[in-house]
């Protein structure tokens, strides 16, 4: 599953985000977005696993391992934000 995942993170494209429950519906199970959540927080290579291009739901940035000042100015360099 969190191989699947990290794929799944590696195929959204630069200046685009994603929501959790939308990755989970990409891996084949759109009920675990907790799950995904999860993996998603455990990427010890965000470098190369871009989960900055992931967000909720409604839009809003959430959580992310580098804080959100950093995932804010990598969405915004990226045309994302």
């Amino acid at each position: 599953f969190q191989q699947e995942v990290w794929r799944a993170l590696r195929g959204i494209p630069r200046g685009a985000t994603t929501s959790y429950g939308a990755l989970g519906t990409r891996v084949g199970r759109p009920a675990a977005m907790r799950a995904v959540g999860a993996v998603v927080g455990r990427n010890p290579i965000s470098v190369i696993v871009p989960c900055h291009r992931v967000i909720g739901a409604g839009g809003a940035l959430t959580g992310y391992a580098g804080g959100l000042d950093r995932k804010t100015a990598l969405l915004t360099l990226e045309g994302a934000l």
